[in-house]
């Protein structure tokens, strides 16, 4: 059998990608052969397909780590042919190859099925990062932040995950403050249920303190770095922060202030390696109560030979809302 794929190859310290006419048998071993409808544009695709992007160790390359269609030969008895399925995580896309392919061949134990209330490209929209958004409202739900514990803040709140945690976290009644430097993006995080839109300079001061006014009960942070350490010294007594990313820096400088003084909780989100049966059961919260508002209003659809080019546009910072990857040539047909 042979479809078409979109390969990513690097050679010296050039890169580039092509969509290629590509047979089974350079697929991976596993018990699923899945028949790929949607995919998604995430951080970790764009590095991929970068000369320095140090993601993916071997090339030629299919990059992809979200995949959503349907499974049309299986040795697992988990999940039958005919069995709509997501795949997002462990080493999809990155040390295998991924979902910019019309077939891809993945372990059982990597699939869970598609939810009622959601279509593959639904699914796709949220992907990655809104299973990490979702886990990150999960652990905050957890910590026992509800509505009334007083309001809740996102960081990098234009993003992938920053704007699902908004949307997700505003349905369930929080009110929810979203810190974005995107001017452009704002009027959307406001649809989306944002209370207030915060500039990045307010929790970026020139001289940080150890402990600073307590304002929020609950937060999101995907940025890391001075942003993250400025929320902890801003949380409620028994706040708690999930982090998540590290667009602002890997360092974290802060102080134990905030953890024994006030009680405050740092919780770290890992959307990868998540066991399977927490994946089953947040997918079906985000085809429920976490269902993002307006998610449709979210979604840009590009065609393969478009990824590169708007993979590019994520890495330059020029990306908003969540970038559609039609991967099967009935896709749209299959998902309406």
């Amino acid at each position: 059998m042979h479809f078409r794929a979109l390969v990513a190859d690097r050679r010296e310290d050039q890169a580039e990608a092509s969509v290629q006419t590509v047979e089974e048998a350079r697929l991976p071993e596993g018990e699923l052969l899945l028949k790929v409808a949607y995919s998604s544009i995430n951080y970790k695709d764009a590095l991929a397909m970068e000369p320095d992007g140090r993601i993916v160790s071997r090339y030629p390359h299919i990059p992809g780590i979200d995949a959503a269609g349907e499974i049309v030969k299986s040795s697992d008895k988990r999940l039958k042919p005919g069995t709509k399925a997501i795949v997002t995580g462990y080493g999809f896309g990155v040390s295998q190859h991924g979902g910019y392919s019309e077939f891809a061949r993945v372990p059982g134990d990597w699939a869970v099925p598609l939810p009622k209330g959601l279509t593959e490209r639904e699914a796709m929209a949220l992907g990655t990062a809104g299973l990490t958004a979702a886990m990150s409202v999960q652990r905050l739900q957890d910590s026992g932040v509800s509505p009334s514990s007083g309001p809740v803040v996102v960081t990098g709140a234009s993003g992938g995950v920053g704007t699902l945690a908004v949307s997700m976290l505003a349905r369930l009644g929080y009110e929810v403050e979203a810190v974005s430097g995107k001017e452009e993006a704002h009027e959307r995080l406001r649809e989306l249920g944002a209370a207030r839109i915060l500039p990045r300079e307010e929790l970026q001061p020139q001289e940080a303190r150890p402990l600073d006014k307590q304002r929020w009960a609950g937060a999101v942070d995907c940025v890391g770095g001075t942003m993250l350490a400025s929320l902890l010294s801003r949380m409620k007594y028994g706040g708690a922060v999930t982090a998540c990313g590290l667009t602002g820096g890997g360092e974290l400088p802060t102080s134990v202030y905030p953890f024994i003084l006030r009680g405050v909780s740092l919780h770290g989100i890992d959307s990868v390696w998540a066991p399977r049966e927490l994946r089953k059961r947040l997918w079906k919260r985000m085809a429920g109560d976490l269902k993002p508002r307006r998610l449709e209003e979210l979604i840009a659809e590009v065609e393969l030979t478009e990824v590169p080019a708007a993979a590019k546009e994520l890495l330059r910072g020029a990306s908003t809302g969540r970038k559609v990857v039609v991967v099967g040539a009935d896709a749209r047909l299959s998902d309406r």
